[in-house]
């Protein structure tokens, strides 16, 4: 048994033993000059996922949102998302730095926004007459939304935004770090979403289990600009198959296993809803994450995550409160052990 629970982000997830040996056994090539035959592999196999014309292997997810921002925008063009997205508020204003991009905020209570909120928010940056008001050059939603307690995305949602934004012709991007757990979630196709939106990228160092990468897909023209920007951004790597590897192996081994995760996460939504002094803000999860407030013990959040890091279970503070993500390297018992911690910090708590 792991001496440490680590619910604190699916990012901790580490590579199988399956994985490792596919890693160890991957056939490789110079990446940056296109010779690298495994990530070719798996540029092909996310195209074909997607639904998409072509796909671009980056090593992280954060750059599939800086090179996509890039490529589909002009400095000085709007970029409208919701509030708490990861482009605003988890990459070091990369938006703004590296493209020039003022960012309209969705204020919302999940993550997800209607057409009417998507219409507001661009009609508050394109101001009449012409010339004080900004372009929207870009759109983007998240799939699943962090902030929004991994909440998922309809098709129908998608869609609506998406009409939307093509009625001002602006394109839609999706930062689809977790994707694929929204498609086992509700059983929609990981395709069937791709085709609202005009590019988007799927992360494998999330629950998908591998240690690097990240698979941006899009047209083929646009795919054909945003290799520029990689390169410009320090993304051309050399035997970049070894991760890519790691990233097809997963695509075969831990995408329907998804579903475990989101099980154990409303496992352990019910144990912390049965605890005194919690209060879970996302009840029943939609995915693999749980949102809760812990102000009713009596503690700060900083206290209420040493006490239990100092009890062998890791959480993280999060937006003013408490974030638990199941993943791979969490199993029930696993759960079961995070909830008996809890449970005796808040008994000692209110005792």
């Amino acid at each position: 048994m792991d001496t440490v629970v680590s619910l604190s982000s699916d990012t901790e997830t580490r590579p199988t033993a399956g994985m490792r040996a596919a890693m160890s056994a991957a056939e490789v090539g110079d990446e940056q000059k296109g010779q690298d035959p495994t990530v070719a592999r798996l540029q092909e196999r996310v195209a074909d996922l997607l639904g998409k014309d072509a796909a671009l292997w980056l090593p992280t997810g954060t750059m599939c949102n800086l090179v996509a921002v890039k490529t589909h925008t002009r400095p000085g063009d709007a970029l409208v998302a919701e509030a708490m997205a990861h482009v605003i508020r988890a990459e070091s204003g990369g938006a703004a730095l590296a493209s020039g991009v003022m960012v309209q905020g969705i204020h919302t209570e999940r993550g997800v926004f209607a057409p009417a909120d998507l219409e507001a928010a661009m009609d508050r940056v394109v101001a009449v007459p012409v010339p004080y008001g900004q372009p929207v050059g870009l759109v983007c939603v998240e799939q699943t939304h962090n902030f929004g307690g991994g909440a998922v995305w309809t098709r129908e949602e998608l869609g609506a935004v998406a009409a939307c934004a093509r009625s001002r012709g602006v394109p839609l991007h999706m930062d689809g770090a977790r994707l694929m757990n929204a498609s086992v979630a509700s059983g929609v196709a990981a395709a069937a979403f791709a085709a609202e939106v005009d590019s988007l990228w799927i992360d494998f160092t999330k629950g998908l289990g591998a240690p690097i990468g990240a698979v941006l897909a899009g047209p083929r023209d646009f795919i054909a600009a945003a290799r520029r920007y990689k390169q410009l951004f320090g993304g051309a790597m050399r035997q970049a198959g070894v991760a890519a590897a790691g990233c097809l192996y997963a695509l075969d081994h831990h995408v329907d296993r998804l579903a475990e995760d989101h099980e154990h996460a409303r496992l352990l939504a019910r144990g912390l809803a049965a605890i005194d002094g919690i209060e879970v803000r996302n009840a029943a999860p939609e995915t693999n994450m749980i949102f809760f407030d812990v102000s009713g013990l009596g503690l700060s959040n900083r206290e209420f995550v040493d006490r239990l890091a100092a009890a062998g279970v890791r959480v993280s503070g999060a937006g003013g409160q408490i974030r638990a993500v199941t993943h791979l390297d969490v199993s029930r018992q696993g759960v079961e052990r995070a909830l008996g911690a809890i449970g005796e910090i808040a008994s000692a708590a209110c005792g």
